[in-house]
């Protein structure tokens, strides 16, 4: 996972709704769950979790699938451990030396 990656699964996740979801669904397993339970137990508008959904489908956290009327969501594999390795692989290594990028040049390389 690279940063770009990182920050916009942060940024995803940084709603309380999309997070609630999130953690249904974590919570669910590799079965994940449908749209109408997901609804039913965070007591949420059908069009707002729609919304929200798409949220973390555009980030890569999670997937849907259709079967018949029904729509099914799950974590996708291996993403949570992904993005949790990105946030504790610097750990403890020190501080950054003179010559490596601050993130705002990082930033101005990408563009």
């Amino acid at each position: 996972m690279d940063e770009k990656h990182a920050a916009k699964c942060l940024s995803e996740l940084g709603n309380p709704t999309r997070l609630a979801v999130y953690r249904l669904l974590v919570r669910a397993g590799p079965d994940g769950q449908t749209v109408g339970d997901i609804q039913r137990r965070l007591k949420v508008p059908a069009s707002t979790l729609s919304h929200h959904i798409a949220h973390l489908v555009w980030a890569g956290l999670i997937e849907q699938q259709r079967e018949g009327r029904i729509l099914h969501c799950r974590t996708v594999d291996g993403m949570m451990d992904a993005l949790i390795g990105f946030l504790s692989d610097e750990c403890c290594k020190g501080f950054a030396t003179e010559d490596e990028p601050t993130a705002n040049e990082t930033r101005h390389k990408r563009n």
